[in-house]
């Protein structure tokens, strides 16, 4: 593969400010990040790290979606304009997907980009091969792992050739051995093409053999930090660990708990689990109030189908899932024929993609959805919203549009419309994911409180320090 030709990049007081904000997203950012460097992206939850890769690959949207400010260019020229010169990776394997043969997703975007289709083929070829997937062309998309898909996306974006790479999280919601397989593979991406690298990541360790630079966004506009890794890690780790980063080597502050265990929830023996056939093994537990389950596992061992059998959400397709006298005076009712309403009050579920469970046009009316249809007055409903609010740091946002907030602030968002309803189980997908180390310590401290209420919870993640910190039990899967 030909190397890239790397971009340059250029921001002059460059800001984003999104249709339904008040406050820029990004304000008065002043960088220039030379062709060929590689540079992680750092900064607290919400300081504009997303809109700015965003920006930069192109796909912030026009002057109905939001307002520019200053001047923000790849190769001297608005990004807008530079179409393919940039390949953007999101967080999420399962959202770039878009063909369901692994030849053909790849292929898709030099085919948009027009590149002759005598070329795209080799082009494919040798990007499956420098991400190290090793899969047939005629493969199904649906039969890869999430480690899998995440290569199979940056491979996709190879292909295209582009100058330069934009990695947003790209590892946020993948086990430890899927976070290497990318990285490893990004590495061979960069030695073999010479692409200029900006990646955002919240946990840091992993990406800092790769990087050169380290680049940290201010909340309230601007750089903080700029340097070398070792240097902007060292003589500022205090500074910045303030500021919510997350610094290599700070340990966790993690409240005590009363850890009191209460009365068994919910419980599932022999339980078979799968969308039409069984995807694990039978497996029996118990949801008990007070207390923690963690279920841990690589990507495709079946978490995030379990944790929806267990909330009602999917049908169990063997044993039994029983509901106990302290979740429901109907003892034995298995949750799947429980009504929504019903469900509400009972098990509370937060979803692995945050966008699938948001339905209002504003923060405060999202977390208003519960409340309301539970029938509650409208004083309890706004002490309630009120008090979320703030222990999330999501009250400067309350009047913007859900889907504008960060990935960081979308999760604490779905988190919170859940506890908005007090059910007596939780059960989370991923409940830490795209936290800055605040944020992250915030949430947990909230998590604590309300196992100490007495209720339970269930959380799929691949995040160890959660589990350290909060987990009573753990199934890995």
């Amino acid at each position: 593969m030909p190397p890239a030709r790397p971009a340059d990049v250029r921001a002059s007081g460059w800001g984003w400010r999104y249709a339904t904000r008040r406050r820029a997203a990004v304000h008065e950012l002043d960088l220039v990040i030379e062709p060929g460097e590689r540079v992680l992206l750092l900064g607290a939850s919400g300081s504009g790290k997303s809109t700015l890769v965003h920006a930069l690959a192109g796909v912030l949207g026009g002057d109905d979606e939001g307002e520019q400010f200053g001047r923000l260019a790849v190769d001297g020229r608005p990004p807008g304009e530079q179409r393919g010169r940039a390949g953007l990776v999101l967080q999420d394997p399962e959202s770039q997907v878009i063909l369901s043969r692994v030849g053909d997703d790849v292929a898709f975007g030099c085919e948009n980009l027009g590149v002759p289709r005598e070329d795209i083929w080799p082009r494919v070829r040798e990007s499956l091969d420098a991400v190290g997937l090793d899969v047939p062309l005629d493969r199904s998309t649906s039969e890869l792992s999430g480690g899998q898909k995440q290569r199979l996306a940056l491979a996709g974006v190879l292909a295209m050739q582009p100058g330069l790479l934009l990695l947003d999280e790209p590892t946020a919601n993948l086990d430890p051995a899927g976070v290497i397989e990318v990285r490893d593979a990004v590495s061979r991406v960069l030695d073999r093409t010479g692409a200029t690298l900006v990646v955002i990541e919240h946990r840091v360790e992993t990406w800092l053999p790769l990087v050169e630079r380290v680049v940290v966004l201010a909340p309230g506009g601007g750089v903080l930090a700029d340097g070398a890794p070792d240097v902007i890690l060292g003589r500022s780790a205090d500074h910045l660990a303030a500021a919510g980063v997350w610094v290599p080597g700070r340990p966790r502050v993690v409240p005590q708990r009363l850890r009191r265990e209460g009365a068994h929830l919910l419980q599932a023996v022999d339980l078979s689990f799968g969308r039409t056939a069984p995807v694990h093994a039978p497996v029996t537990l118990s949801a008990t109030a007070g207390r923690a389950l963690a279920l841990t596992g690589p990507n495709g061992s079946g978490k995030t189908t379990l944790g929806h059998t267990l909330a009602g959400l999917l049908p169990p397709l063997g044993g039994s899932l029983e509901a106990l006298p302290e979740l429901h005076s109907g003892a034995g009712a298995s949750p799947i024929r429980w009504r929504s309403r019903e469900l509400l009050t009972r098990i509370g579920t937060v979803f692995q993609e945050p966008e699938h469970q948001l339905l209002s046009t504003t923060v405060r009316r999202e977390l208003e959805v519960g409340p309301r249809a539970l029938g509650l007055s409208a004083a309890e409903t706004a002490r309630r919203v009120d008090e979320l609010l703030g222990r999330l740091r999501l009250d400067a946002l309350a009047e913007a549009n859900p889907f504008t907030l960060s990935g960081g602030e979308k999760r604490r968002l779905s988190v919170a419309t859940v506890i908005a309803t007090r059910p007596r189980m939780l059960v989370l997908d991923e409940p830490t994911f795209g936290q800055d180390a605040r944020t992250w310590a915030e949430q947990v401290a909230l998590l604590c409180e309300l196992l100490d209420e007495g209720r339970a919870i269930v959380a799929m993640t691949h995040d160890a320090e959660f589990v350290d910190a909060l987990a009573d039990e753990r199934v890995e899967l």
